[in-house]
Protein backbone atom coordinates (compact mmCIF):
# COMPACT_ATOMS: atom_id res chain seq x y z
CA UNK A 1 0.00 0.00 0.00
CA UNK A 2 1.44 3.35 -0.98
CA UNK A 3 1.75 6.02 1.67
CA UNK A 4 -1.28 8.17 0.74
CA UNK A 5 -3.69 5.42 -0.34
CA UNK A 6 -4.80 4.48 3.14
CA UNK A 7 -6.95 7.64 3.41
CA UNK A 8 -9.60 6.10 1.16
CA UNK A 9 -8.89 2.41 1.76
CA UNK A 10 -12.03 0.74 3.22
CA UNK A 11 -9.88 -1.97 4.82
CA UNK A 12 -8.11 0.65 6.90
CA UNK A 13 -11.39 2.15 8.10
CA UNK A 14 -12.86 -1.27 8.85
CA UNK A 15 -10.02 -1.64 11.36
CA UNK A 16 -9.76 2.01 12.45
CA UNK A 17 -13.41 2.54 13.42
CA UNK A 18 -13.54 -0.15 16.15
CA UNK A 19 -10.02 0.77 17.30
CA UNK A 20 -10.90 4.45 17.77
CA UNK A 21 -14.12 3.49 19.55
CA UNK A 22 -12.09 1.22 21.86
CA UNK A 23 -9.75 4.09 22.68
CA UNK A 24 -12.77 6.27 23.45
CA UNK A 25 -14.27 3.57 25.66
CA UNK A 26 -10.99 3.49 27.59
CA UNK A 27 -10.93 7.30 27.90
CA UNK A 28 -14.53 7.17 29.12
CA UNK A 29 -13.45 5.25 32.21
CA UNK A 30 -14.12 1.67 31.09
CA UNK A 31 -11.28 -0.71 30.34
CA UNK A 32 -8.43 1.35 31.77
CA UNK A 33 -5.35 0.94 29.56
CA UNK A 34 -7.20 -1.01 26.88
CA UNK A 35 -6.62 1.85 24.45
CA UNK A 36 -2.96 0.92 24.10
CA UNK A 37 -4.00 -1.78 21.63
CA UNK A 38 -4.73 0.98 19.09
CA UNK A 39 -1.30 1.62 17.57
CA UNK A 40 -0.26 -2.06 17.37
CA UNK A 41 -3.60 -2.94 15.76
CA UNK A 42 -3.57 -0.09 13.22
CA UNK A 43 0.04 -0.83 12.31
CA UNK A 44 -1.23 -3.91 10.44
CA UNK A 45 -3.00 -1.58 8.01
CA UNK A 46 -0.62 1.41 7.80
CA UNK A 47 3.02 2.02 8.75
CA UNK A 48 3.43 2.24 12.51
CA UNK A 49 4.51 5.92 12.63
CA UNK A 50 1.42 6.86 10.60
CA UNK A 51 -0.84 4.86 12.91
CA UNK A 52 0.50 6.82 15.89
CA UNK A 53 0.24 10.14 14.03
CA UNK A 54 -3.36 9.56 12.95
CA UNK A 55 -4.41 8.74 16.49
CA UNK A 56 -2.71 11.68 18.24
CA UNK A 57 -5.17 14.47 17.24
CA UNK A 58 -8.06 12.13 18.10
CA UNK A 59 -6.55 11.48 21.53
CA UNK A 60 -6.15 15.23 22.06
CA UNK A 61 -9.85 15.74 21.30
CA UNK A 62 -10.83 12.93 23.68
CA UNK A 63 -8.66 14.49 26.38
CA UNK A 64 -10.64 17.73 26.20
CA UNK A 65 -13.88 15.80 26.77
CA UNK A 66 -12.31 13.95 29.71
CA UNK A 67 -10.86 17.15 31.25
CA UNK A 68 -14.32 18.68 31.21
CA UNK A 69 -15.83 15.59 32.83
CA UNK A 70 -13.22 15.48 35.62
CA UNK A 71 -12.49 19.19 35.99
CA UNK A 72 -11.24 20.11 39.46
CA UNK A 73 -10.74 16.47 40.45
CA UNK A 74 -7.03 15.65 40.29
CA UNK A 75 -4.10 15.42 42.67
CA UNK A 76 -1.82 18.41 42.11
CA UNK A 77 1.16 16.90 44.04
CA UNK A 78 1.10 13.64 42.06
CA UNK A 79 0.67 15.50 38.79
CA UNK A 80 3.71 17.63 39.59
CA UNK A 81 5.77 14.54 40.39
CA UNK A 82 4.93 12.82 37.08
CA UNK A 83 5.05 15.60 34.50
CA UNK A 84 8.77 16.64 34.53
CA UNK A 85 9.86 13.05 33.89
CA UNK A 86 7.11 12.64 31.29
CA UNK A 87 8.45 15.59 29.29
CA UNK A 88 11.94 14.06 29.36
CA UNK A 89 10.44 10.74 28.26
CA UNK A 90 8.69 12.43 25.34
CA UNK A 91 12.04 13.87 24.21
CA UNK A 92 13.67 10.42 24.46
CA UNK A 93 10.74 8.83 22.64
CA UNK A 94 10.97 11.41 19.85
CA UNK A 95 14.65 10.55 19.38
CA UNK A 96 13.85 6.82 19.22
CA UNK A 97 10.89 7.49 16.90
CA UNK A 98 13.06 9.45 14.49
CA UNK A 99 16.16 7.26 14.70
CA UNK A 100 14.87 3.68 14.43
CA UNK A 101 13.60 2.15 11.22
CA UNK A 102 10.10 0.72 11.32
CA UNK A 103 11.31 -2.85 11.84
CA UNK A 104 12.82 -1.94 15.23
CA UNK A 105 9.89 0.30 16.10
CA UNK A 106 7.61 -2.71 15.58
CA UNK A 107 9.84 -4.76 17.90
CA UNK A 108 9.70 -1.98 20.52
CA UNK A 109 5.93 -1.53 20.30
CA UNK A 110 5.35 -5.29 20.31
CA UNK A 111 7.58 -5.66 23.37
CA UNK A 112 5.69 -2.87 25.16
CA UNK A 113 2.40 -4.65 24.45
CA UNK A 114 3.69 -8.01 25.71
CA UNK A 115 5.38 -6.58 28.83
CA UNK A 116 2.33 -4.62 29.92
CA UNK A 117 0.02 -7.58 29.29
CA UNK A 118 2.25 -9.74 31.49
CA UNK A 119 2.33 -6.98 34.11
CA UNK A 120 -1.48 -6.90 34.10
CA UNK A 121 -1.61 -10.67 34.64
CA UNK A 122 0.99 -10.44 37.41
CA UNK A 123 -0.82 -7.60 39.19
CA UNK A 124 -4.12 -9.50 39.05
CA UNK A 125 -2.47 -12.57 40.54
CA UNK A 126 -0.93 -10.53 43.36
CA UNK A 127 -4.29 -8.82 44.02
CA UNK A 128 -6.01 -12.21 44.29
CA UNK A 129 -3.29 -13.60 46.56
CA UNK A 130 -3.61 -10.67 48.98
CA UNK A 131 -7.40 -10.50 49.09
CA UNK A 132 -7.57 -12.08 52.55
CA UNK A 133 -4.86 -9.83 53.98
CA UNK A 134 -5.42 -6.41 55.50
CA UNK A 135 -5.31 -3.51 53.08
CA UNK A 136 -1.82 -1.97 53.02
CA UNK A 137 -1.37 1.68 53.80
CA UNK A 138 -0.70 3.96 50.90
CA UNK A 139 2.93 4.45 49.92
CA UNK A 140 4.46 7.89 50.10
CA UNK A 141 5.03 9.27 46.62
CA UNK A 142 8.63 10.28 45.97
CA UNK A 143 10.23 12.55 43.39
CA UNK A 144 12.52 9.76 42.17
CA UNK A 145 9.61 7.35 41.63
CA UNK A 146 7.48 10.01 39.96
CA UNK A 147 10.33 11.00 37.66
CA UNK A 148 11.12 7.40 36.70
CA UNK A 149 7.54 6.33 35.98
CA UNK A 150 6.77 9.66 34.35
CA UNK A 151 9.78 9.27 32.05
CA UNK A 152 8.70 5.74 31.09
CA UNK A 153 5.15 6.96 30.49
CA UNK A 154 6.34 9.78 28.24
CA UNK A 155 8.63 7.43 26.29
CA UNK A 156 6.07 4.67 25.70
CA UNK A 157 3.34 7.22 24.99
CA UNK A 158 5.45 8.85 22.28
CA UNK A 159 6.19 5.53 20.59
CA UNK A 160 2.77 3.93 20.83
CA UNK A 161 0.37 6.02 22.96
CA UNK A 162 0.97 3.38 25.65
CA UNK A 163 1.84 5.47 28.70
CA UNK A 164 -1.07 4.31 30.85
CA UNK A 165 0.54 1.35 32.65
CA UNK A 166 3.60 3.26 34.00
CA UNK A 167 1.34 5.99 35.38
CA UNK A 168 -0.90 3.35 36.97
CA UNK A 169 2.10 1.63 38.54
CA UNK A 170 3.02 4.94 40.18
CA UNK A 171 -0.49 6.06 41.21
CA UNK A 172 -2.18 2.85 42.36
CA UNK A 173 -0.03 2.41 45.52
CA UNK A 174 -1.02 5.95 46.53
CA UNK A 175 -4.61 4.73 46.99
CA UNK A 176 -6.22 7.91 45.76
CA UNK A 177 -10.04 8.08 45.75
CA UNK A 178 -11.29 6.72 42.40
CA UNK A 179 -12.44 10.07 41.00
CA UNK A 180 -9.14 11.69 42.03
CA UNK A 181 -7.16 8.84 40.48
CA UNK A 182 -8.97 9.05 37.14
CA UNK A 183 -8.84 12.85 37.15
CA UNK A 184 -5.09 12.78 37.75
CA UNK A 185 -4.49 10.42 34.83
CA UNK A 186 -6.70 12.63 32.66
CA UNK A 187 -4.64 15.76 33.43
CA UNK A 188 -1.31 13.95 33.05
CA UNK A 189 -2.18 12.49 29.64
CA UNK A 190 -3.77 15.67 28.39
CA UNK A 191 -0.44 17.43 28.99
CA UNK A 192 1.55 14.51 27.55
CA UNK A 193 -0.54 14.29 24.38
CA UNK A 194 -0.46 18.00 23.67
CA UNK A 195 3.31 18.16 24.28
CA UNK A 196 3.69 15.22 21.87
CA UNK A 197 2.29 17.40 19.09
CA UNK A 198 5.62 19.23 19.02
CA UNK A 199 7.91 16.25 18.23
CA UNK A 200 5.29 14.69 15.94
CA UNK A 201 5.20 17.91 13.92
CA UNK A 202 9.01 18.11 13.98
CA UNK A 203 9.24 14.51 12.73
CA UNK A 204 6.87 15.29 9.85
CA UNK A 205 4.10 13.00 11.07
CA UNK A 206 1.35 15.65 11.14
CA UNK A 207 1.11 15.67 7.36
CA UNK A 208 -2.06 16.65 5.54
CA UNK A 209 -3.03 13.05 4.67
CA UNK A 210 -2.67 11.95 8.29
CA UNK A 211 -4.60 14.97 9.56
CA UNK A 212 -7.41 14.42 7.03
CA UNK A 213 -7.74 10.83 8.20
CA UNK A 214 -7.80 12.00 11.83
CA UNK A 215 -10.54 14.47 10.93
CA UNK A 216 -12.63 11.75 9.26
CA UNK A 217 -12.37 9.58 12.39
CA UNK A 218 -12.78 12.46 14.85
CA UNK A 219 -16.60 12.18 15.25
CA UNK A 220 -16.00 8.78 16.82
CA UNK A 221 -14.09 10.41 19.71
CA UNK A 222 -17.03 11.70 21.78
CA UNK A 223 -19.10 8.65 20.78
CA UNK A 224 -16.43 6.31 22.16
CA UNK A 225 -16.07 8.28 25.40
CA UNK A 226 -19.84 8.23 25.97
CA UNK A 227 -19.94 4.52 25.13
CA UNK A 228 -17.27 3.91 27.78
CA UNK A 229 -19.32 5.72 30.40
CA UNK A 230 -22.40 3.71 29.39
CA UNK A 231 -20.57 0.37 29.49
CA UNK A 232 -19.08 1.14 32.91
CA UNK A 233 -22.39 0.37 34.64
CA UNK A 234 -23.56 -2.45 32.39
CA UNK A 235 -20.72 -4.78 31.35
CA UNK A 236 -18.44 -7.04 33.40
CA UNK A 237 -15.15 -5.16 33.23
CA UNK A 238 -13.11 -8.24 34.16
CA UNK A 239 -14.30 -10.06 31.03
CA UNK A 240 -13.60 -6.98 28.94
CA UNK A 241 -10.05 -6.73 30.31
CA UNK A 242 -9.36 -10.39 29.60
CA UNK A 243 -10.51 -10.05 26.01
CA UNK A 244 -8.60 -6.84 25.29
CA UNK A 245 -5.36 -7.88 26.97
CA UNK A 246 -5.56 -11.25 25.24
CA UNK A 247 -5.80 -9.45 21.90
CA UNK A 248 -2.99 -7.13 22.96
CA UNK A 249 -0.71 -10.06 23.79
CA UNK A 250 -1.38 -11.74 20.44
CA UNK A 251 -0.87 -8.44 18.59
CA UNK A 252 2.40 -7.73 20.40
CA UNK A 253 3.79 -11.19 19.70
CA UNK A 254 2.77 -10.90 16.03
CA UNK A 255 4.48 -7.51 15.67
CA UNK A 256 7.69 -8.85 17.20
CA UNK A 257 7.68 -12.04 15.11
CA UNK A 258 7.02 -10.14 11.87
CA UNK A 259 9.86 -7.72 12.57
CA UNK A 260 12.33 -10.48 13.46
CA UNK A 261 11.38 -12.86 10.62
CA UNK A 262 10.82 -10.13 8.06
Amino acid sequence: MREAEFVTDPTFYALAVPVVLLVGVSKGGFGGGAGMIAVPALSFAVPLPQAAAILLPILCAMDLVAVHAFRGRHSVPHTRLLLPGAVLGIAAGAFAFGSFDERWLRVAVGAIAVIFTLHWLWSRRNRSASISRAEPESNKASLSAGTFWGLLAGFTSTLAHAGGPPVSIFLLPQRLPPALYVGTTVIVFTVINYVKLIPYAWLGQLRSDNLVTSLILLPLAPLGVRLGRWLHDRIDETLFYRLVYGLLLVTGLKLMSEAVVG
